[in-house]
């Protein structure tokens, strides 16, 4: 909508409008690679001990993927 729009209105101006801080409008997302691989290990631990394991059981078996 603020891209849209950026002809005719600054951005600040449309910011305040929708009560939205220019910051939020100008954020980028970090890309989040290395939690993503863990992520997906934690999930396969998990189906594979067919829904069995807790976090306690799932951070030993990550640590024996390490070795």
């Amino acid at each position: 909508m603020i891209k849209n729009n950026l002809h005719k209105y600054s951005i600040s101006a449309m910011c305040k409008v929708l009560q939205l801080s220019r910051s939020t409008y100008y954020y980028e997302a970090k890309e989040r690679t290395n939690e993503d691989t863990i992520t997906t290990d934690i999930i396969e631990i998990f189906h594979a001990s067919h829904q069995n394991y807790g976090t306690r059981k799932i951070k030993k078996e990550l640590k024996k993927k390490e070795k």
